[in-house]
């Protein structure tokens, strides 16, 4: 197999400014996309409440599911005993864009220079379309009827812009030339964030912070001129400004540029399993961030190609609203194959019904990556490891990808909770859960230990022995006084000179408790107390009750 890889530096001076007509957006959104192709996957009625979770949370609902009350955020179980009859089905992007490519070919078959946002949002150049159909009422009812053939509803939009065509179509709006300003002026400064293909995952910040500024409504922000958001805002928010003002964006392609970098790839056999296209694809994305490393730039609007054994050239572009990084770039190529394969397949299953078909014909032969469109990567912030970011985005993958092997609870974070004592202000809660503490950490707590907090909490409390210079037990008094100045600590088989300590600290909380109950936390009787060692940096908080000393937790 061939595969090529071509890099463009940057747009040909031949290129013409676009007219504003040149400029205008077709968008296709189809509504609650994860949960419709939830549904199709598990070949369920169309109007059964089907929901997709993440991390134990809704994330997509039905039309149905919100009928019976189901809202994005819930908890699984209270889904569940809202609507009993509840299809539930997890989080899978292979699977929705797999779903999504039908309709991205009948869209394309319709109207062609068709780009993929995400699965279940799609755009286009609408003078093409309403030159050949006679206006963009007639090709959006084309479009419209074009997807209801392969059996998904779905909503169409039109403006100069395409962050405004993209939440036209949430509307079913067609805005005429001119008024993209005016259509987004009424609508909540909450609609920048809400498509996570045109904005960045800062933006939400950006919006809570309009909110408190109150900056309720686009038409608020956008009223702020240029000068005020670049001072005192970032970048994201200077994009999000010129979407609210409705000013020019980048349009979807119209033209190829001429290719700059080629890199040539041979495999053989041809291609024809998903896991094997997706193995391909992430070596060509591995190669391709390499020649845009050494090219200085990074690709927003990325085109995959492919070629049959029969000689057919499937084609596919996919904008991003951040430049590409290697695992995204993978990533769109193996959902576009998956979809390539997988509803060609599909269209086909028995080559026998088919004298013309070939059943080796559909067998990719060729792939190819194309960045249609690059920024300069001066201006990107990398990471620590080289990528754009992406750190937290990997860690949350594999958390889980655990929490899905071993069950919810097995992947747990800590949350700052109330409480006296250092074991008592951690609540762990399952990843992915809401954030909620035990006890309220804004109470006053009096008789809570001091600043600073220890670095090392230990979970089983080992006994030591603390001692006097005598080697008599050091304990508390009725008057909260050690019977004995301390002179060394005996932690196993080890023991150290006690060089100062502070405190002790007698505790009345949990009076009710025995010593054996919450994993020996504090009870009635209990007292703390910090002991410096001599020859360690570290100093030691014990935990003291029913007459033995335990370590809590190291100070380091």
């Amino acid at each position: 197999m061939t595969i090529w890889l071509k890099v463009i530096r940057g747009r040909s001076s031949r290129w013409p400014v676009p007219s504003p007509e040149d400029r205008r957006v077709l968008a296709v959104w189809c509504p609650d996309w994860p949960a419709a192709a939830a549904a199709a996957a598990a070949r369920l009625a169309p109007l059964h409440p089907v929901v997709v979770l993440h991390a134990n949370r809704v994330v997509a609902c039905s039309a149905s599911a919100r009928a019976a009350g189901i809202r994005r955020g819930l908890r699984r179980r209270e889904a569940q005993a809202r609507c009993p009859e509840l299809h539930v089905a997890q989080a899978d992007p292979d699977r929705d864009a797999r779903a999504f490519e039908p309709v991205v070919a009948a869209v394309a078959a319709t109207v062609p220079g068709v780009e993929v946002l995400r699965p279940g949002l799609l755009v286009l150049a609408a003078r093409g379309a309403a030159r050949y159909f006679g206006s963009e009422e007639v090709a959006a009812e084309q479009i419209s009827d074009a997807v209801s053939a392969v059996g998904v509803g779905c909503r169409i939009g039109s403006a100069d812009e395409l962050s405004t065509a993209v939440l036209a179509a949430r509307r079913a709006a067609l805005v005429p030339a001119g008024e993209g300003a005016a259509f987004l002026a009424p609508l909540p400064v909450s609609e920048l964030a809400i498509e996570p293909a045109l904005a960045a995952p800062e933006r939400v910040e950006l919006v809570d912070l309009l909110h408190r500024l109150g900056l309720r409504r686009i038409g608020d922000f956008a009223a702020l001129t240029p000068a005020e958001v670049a001072s005192r805002f970032g970048a994201d928010a200077i994009r999000a400004h010129r979407c609210a003002r409705a000013e020019p964006e980048r349009p979807p392609s119209a033209d190829r540029p001429a290719p700059d970098l080629a890199v040539d790839y041979v495999c053989d056999p041809p291609i024809d399993r998903v896991d094997a296209a997706a193995f391909a694809g992430r070596l060509l994305a591995v190669r391709l961030h390499e020649r845009l490393a050494a090219a200085v730039a990074a690709c927003t609007r990325l085109l995959v190609v492919a070629e049959t054994a029969s000689g057919e050239q499937l084609s596919r572009i996919w904008r991003c609203a951040e430049p590409l990084t290697a695992d995204s770039t993978a990533d769109r190529v193996r959902w576009q194959l998956d979809g390539w394969l997988t509803h060609r397949a599909l269209r086909n299953p028995d080559p026998d019904h088919d004298p013309d078909l070939d059943p080796t014909g559909s067998t990719i032969v060729g792939l190819r990556l194309e960045p249609v469109e690059v920024v300069a990567a001066a201006a990107l912030q990398l990471g620590l490891w080289g990528g754009v970011g992406e750190e937290d985005e990997r860690a949350r993958r594999a958390l889980v990808r655990v929490q899905g092997l071993l069950g919810g609870d097995s992947v747990r974070i800590g949350v700052l909770s109330g409480g006296r004592g250092p074991v008592e202000r951690i609540t762990l809660v399952p990843f992915g859960d809401e954030r909620v503490p035990a006890a309220d950490p804004a109470l006053p707590w009096p008789g809570k230990l001091p600043q600073p907090a220890p670095a090392v909490v230990l979970g089983p409390q080992p006994a030591v022995e603390l001692t006097a210079a005598d080697g008599t037990g050091v304990w508390v008094c009725d008057r909260g006084l050690f019977t004995a100045e301390p002179a060394r600590l005996r932690w196993g088989s080890k023991q150290w000179p006690v060089t100062g300590w502070a405190g002790p600290w007698p505790l009345d909380d949990r009076w009710w408790a025995t010593p054996t109950e919450a994993d020996a936390a504090p009870v009635e009787g209990s007292v703390r107390v910090q002991i410096q060692l001599d020859g360690d940096t570290r100093v030691l908080l014990l935990l003291g009750y029913a007459g033995t000393w335990h370590v809590e937790g190291l100070y380091e």
